[in-house]
């Protein structure tokens, strides 16, 4: 795929919602789509607020396509997102949900003078919830792409979502073959590799992430264990702010207490507007 069809697809499925000079870039999960970030965005443009949620390198396409990208491949295409939000917003922050909160980590951590905000949303850092099986442990034994692309992770019940109705139509989505719809029903092996180099550089980063960061996850995720939030707010540098939900799995942006959601995360970025924009309303 050449440069330029690469931008044509990355434009096809990456959208933006316009508004006042303070931006958010909100980064979808592994395997996902910006559509999981849409309900979120439109929250936040309703505030008044610019969003950009980009497709990251390799997803929204086939199996094949994820297989051949890398992290620092994802991490390019979420900094050229902030790059462009950059150039219309004079406050940005930057969040994601699971490895795109990660992400969102990294973008911070390598930006501190242009990233005013982080929002890691039921952030990874480890696959180890409750859903998780034993034996997929034993891939930390795997430490070559060429081997961990022989094993495959299929997306599991219950899919990240509580709501059974949410559940249903998200797993019909995915099911549909059209993955830009709701993402992959498969991961390749060494998509999950790319996501734990990924971890191990941004563990690095986090003392130098002096933002003020807003964490929501759900208690009962079934991806990401509570102890990924318990490590990062030892470690961030800066404050952090915690919101645990009560009634959702791991694709919080979509599930139950969606609500709860957007109204931290409103709440979070109207206080930074105001404090980095003095004399300046929403919208």
């Amino acid at each position: 795929m050449t440069a330029a069809s690469t931008s044509k697809s990355q434009c096809r499925f990456s959208f933006e919602l316009p508004g006042d000079r303070t931006g958010i870039l909100l980064l979808h999960g592994l395997s996902g789509t910006p559509n999981e970030m849409r309900g979120l965005a439109e929250s936040l443009a309703q505030d008044g607020h610019t969003v950009s949620c980009p497709r990251l390198a390799g997803h929204c396409g086939s199996y094949e396509d994820l297989r051949a990208t890398g992290w620092k491949d994802w991490a390019a295409s979420a900094e050229e997102a902030l790059v462009a939000l950059q150039s219309k917003c004079d406050v940005i922050v930057v969040g994601g949900l699971s490895a795109g909160a990660v992400l969102a980590l990294h973008l911070a951590a390598r930006h501190p003078d242009g990233v005013h905000g982080v929002l890691p949303l039921a952030p990874t850092l480890w696959l180890n919830g409750w859903m998780i099986p034993w034996h997929a442990y034993l891939f930390r034994l795997v430490l070559q792409k060429p081997l961990a692309n022989l094993f495959d992770f299929p997306d599991m019940f219950p899919h990240g979502i509580k709501d059974e109705q949410i559940r249903d139509r998200i797993k019909q989505a995915i099911d549909s073959g059209d993955s830009s719809i709701a993402g992959l029903p498969v991961t390749p092996g060494g998509a999950v590799l790319e996501h734990r180099w990924l971890v191990q550089a941004v563990l690095k980063e986090l003392p130098r992430i002096r933002q003020p960061t807003l964490i929501i996850s759900p208690r009962e995720d079934d991806y990401a264990d509570i102890n990924n939030i318990a490590y990062l707010q030892r470690h961030l540098g800066g404050l952090v702010e915690t919101v645990i939900l009560n009634d959702s799995y791991h694709i919080i942006t979509v599930d139950r207490q969606r609500d709860i959601v957007e109204e931290r995360v409103g709440i979070f970025v109207d206080r930074l507007h105001r404090q980095l924009l003095p004399g300046s309303q929403p919208g």
